[in-house]
């Protein structure tokens, strides 16, 4: 039987997540000897009795689908820990994937990649830092690695393949089911110019719990993460979090007071994320890591170190959730009112600008905005220009 075929088939092992595959790979070297061993020797190693029965009953051709969808085509790899392939940096973090299936280009994996997350509904101006500092970045030679998810991860992915660099995208599912499917086309896309990456089997179905394993990935990956736009409560902190933990550089971008999606990034910076302002800044903190990337096939042990505490202690303020922000008093607004809410974002905005992102007409657009500062939605700054209000 090939090696590969031993990796896979205990991989699928229920139960058996990176930590426990780890502790058999360091007392028995191969998936191949543990399929050897005898259940009293599984248990000396410190695997639970229930689970040692579950690995010697794995059927033999439990990797069938896996190894199908490898032989499928040229563009599909799977990457074990043991793989030249498999890059240093992720071996770094705690309890590392012991599988990598990867559709696209294998050898990004070890270039030096920047992590973009953020919220799933940003505002106008999220999407466009987003974008913006991506595509410059790529430009710069980091791959931009994110998540596919809305929002955020979408316009970082998009901002790399419009740029000359490349981008990952790091899934929670298993690669032959994309996630969500409003992303498929962007998926295919990322492949053409990048690869899609996953550390579960092929059919592994969308599952909450899968996620914070895919954000561990996204800093794991990375030499540093940036978060664009968050609530405080929120999946972008974990990937945050972790990137803490494994000593990766955390930079945000500050926002108004009156975003909600502002304060997740605020309480980083706090907690001493750097703040950024510009794509250059985070590039200039950078340098000396892509010096090593471009020098040393040991970049690995090159990272740069955050200056704040590895752990760090999730807000006990009481922020609103975020979902209920969006559809706030939604009762009380109509479509065109909401349409031209979503536009303006938290920062100031020039009423032409309100005009170009909504499409209606600059009287339309007058008319509502006075209905909306009635309603106590948005405030006039001064100069034509308008603020919308938060009513958390």
């Amino acid at each position: 039987m090939d090696d590969l075929q031993y990796w896979v088939r205990l991989l699928r092992v229920p139960k058996i997540g990176p930590r426990r595959y780890q502790t058999l790979l360091t007392a028995f070297a191969t998936p191949e000897n543990v399929f050897n061993a005898c259940i009293s020797e599984l248990v000396d190693a410190g695997i639970p009795k229930k689970q040692a029965e579950a690995i010697m009953h794995q059927p033999e051709d439990s990797s069938s689908a896996d190894l199908a969808w490898l032989n499928a085509s040229a563009s599909h790899h799977i990457v074990t820990y043991h793989d030249d392939n498999y890059p240093k940096r992720l071996k770094l973090i705690e309890s590392p994937p012991p599988l990598l299936y990867v559709q696209g280009d294998v050898h990004l994996l070890k270039d030096p990649q920047l992590g973009i997350v953020g919220s799933r509904h940003p505002t106008q101006s999220g999407q466009d830092n987003a974008y913006q500092f991506a595509k410059y970045l790529s430009n710069q030679g980091l791959c931009i690695t994110s998540g596919l998810a809305l929002g955020i991860d979408g316009f970082s992915h998009k901002g790399a393949l419009d740029a000359t660099g490349a981008t990952i995208a790091i899934m929670g599912t298993g690669l032959d089911r994309v996630y969500p499917a409003a992303h498929h086309g962007l998926a295919h896309q990322v492949i053409e110019k990048g690869a899609i990456v996953s550390e579960f089997c092929v059919g592994t179905p969308v599952k909450a719990a899968n996620f914070p394993r895919r954000n561990r990935m996204i800093s794991g990956l990375s030499v540093g993460v940036l978060v664009v736009e968050a609530a405080v409560k929120s999946g972008s902190l974990i990937t945050a979090r972790y990137a803490m933990e494994q000593g990766k550089e955390v930079f945000a971008l500050p926002g108004s007071i009156h975003n909600p999606l502002a304060r997740g990034c605020h309480h980083l910076i706090r907690q001493g994320a750097k703040l950024v302002e510009t794509a250059e800044h985070i590039f200039e903190e950078l340098v000396p890591v892509l010096q090593d990337a471009l020098h040393s096939n040991q970049q690995s042990e090159q990272l740069p170190r955050t200056h704040f505490e590895t752990h760090t202690k999730t807000s006990d303020t009481k922020i609103n959730n975020i979902e209920k922000s969006r559809t706030e008093s939604n009762d009380e607004l109509d479509s065109d009112e909401l349409k031209l809410l979503d536009a303006m974002g938290y920062d100031p905005i020039p009423i032409d600008q309100i005009v170009e992102q909504t499409g209606f007409a600059i009287d339309a657009v007058s008319s509502i905005l006075l209905l909306l500062e009635l309603k106590g939605y948005v405030s006039a700054c001064g100069r034509s220009q308008y603020l919308r209000q938060s009513r958390a």
